[in-house]
């Protein structure tokens, strides 16, 4: 798999592991603008990321998550949770 691809996945998966945990810290701590802040901003880069991701290589998600370009990527091997690195 192409280098560029994989270092794009690794950016999506630690950005989510970030809003994941800012979620979680809200959760307890919804009066915190600064971590709200910091919320806001990881993921508007994650989404921004999966869009790019998707713009080339094909979907992460199905069921309109995405666009998909023709031809139809998601049935295109390794999807993204069979990749090993």
């Amino acid at each position: 798999m192409e280098a560029n691809k994989i270092e794009l996945l690794k950016k999506i998966m630690e950005l989510e592991f970030v809003c994941i945990d800012l979620n979680l810290y809200l959760d307890t701590h919804p009066e915190d603008q600064k971590a709200l802040n910091d919320y806001n901003y990881y993921s508007g880069q994650l989404s921004l990321l999966k869009q790019q991701y998707a713009q080339y290589y094909g979907p992460l998600m199905p069921f309109g998550h995405c666009q998909s370009q023709y031809p139809w990527k998601w049935v295109e091997e390794p999807w993204p949770w069979e990749i090993e690195y």
